[in-house]
């Protein structure tokens, strides 16, 4: 079967290329959310310059109809793992349909470099789309989180059609997991797919339903979203979030786990984005 031959088949939107030029395609009957003309490449990861509000945009006009694609939240502690493997992490971020900021740290850095670049936490980015968006009739899917958790946001927000599975520890080190993840995913259409195993075992799933071409929705990769949705982990306080120091709240709330990743990893960042500002002199 030809390309022309296929497009015809599928019942869904299709997904393309990122940044492959969409004006001069006919879709009188669909609203045209392309890709957007310019992503920016900052500090190793590429980013596209969406505000909160235009990223939702984008997640609510998503439906179960449209061929699967994947939105990536890279922050610090990934783009300092990126530069240590960045065969493992670049190819799972360039299959990304969209790219937003998850930190408010790398939003001053980027404002500091001249990129436009706006925060948009994985975390609000979800709350927001079970507050606003999504409703009883939508079907969801969630990889990983836990029963509890998912029983919490079923009598929070009235939600009964959320299939949830739970992969085993060590996803990353093991490929037939993977493509069972992705498979279950294919098997249970959703409007949206919160994968929440951690980075980058949740793009490697993205990647895996993109690759097999039979899934549907949006896949999320918000990692701890749900455990602040279910109120099993506390945000930090607004003020905290505005003044760029949740991480402190966080390696407060959990030291014991989050002190290397705080205290170690973290200031790696700036090294980083020292290197890169040079690089581009």
């Amino acid at each position: 079967m030809n390309q022309t031959a296929e497009k015809a088949a599928s019942p869904h939107v299709p997904t393309l290329a990122r940044g492959q030029d969409r004006r001069t395609d006919q879709r009188p009957d669909q609203t045209d959310w392309r890709i957007n003309p310019r992503s920016y490449e900052f500090i190793g990861a590429t980013f596209d310059p969406l505000t909160p509000v235009q990223t939702l945009s984008r997640a609510k006009w998503m439906t179960a109809e449209h061929g699967f694609r994947f939105l990536v939240t890279p922050n610090v502690d990934h783009l300092v793992r990126v530069s240590k493997e960045p065969d493992v992490f670049n190819p799972l971020y360039a299959a990304s349909w969209l790219s937003v900021c998850d930190s408010r740290i790398l939003e001053l850095l980027a404002k500091f470099s001249g990129i436009p670049l706006k925060a948009v936490p994985g975390s609000d980015l979800t709350q927001q789309l079970f507050d606003n968006v999504i409703t009883a009739d939508d079907t969801i899917t969630v990889i990983g989180a836990d029963v509890e958790i998912i029983e919490t946001v079923k009598l929070l927000y009235g939600l009964d059609k959320i299939n949830h599975y739970e992969p085993p520890f060590g996803l990353r080190h093991k490929p037939t997991e993977v493509a069972k993840t992705a498979e279950y995913i294919a098997a249970n259409p959703a409007r949206y797919v919160f994968i929440c195993v951690g980075s980058p075992q949740q793009e490697m799933v993205a990647k895996a339903c993109l690759d097999r071409g039979d899934c549907v929705g949006l896949g999320l990769c918000v990692g701890a979203s749900l455990d602040f949705l279910s109120g099993r982990t506390k945000r930090a306080p607004k003020w905290m979030q505005k003044a760029r120091i949740e991480w402190l709240h966080r390696l407060a709330s959990e030291p014991k786990r989050l002190w290397k990743r705080y205290l170690l990893d973290g200031p790696k960042i700036f090294w980083l984005w020292a290197k890169w500002s040079m690089s581009r002199s």
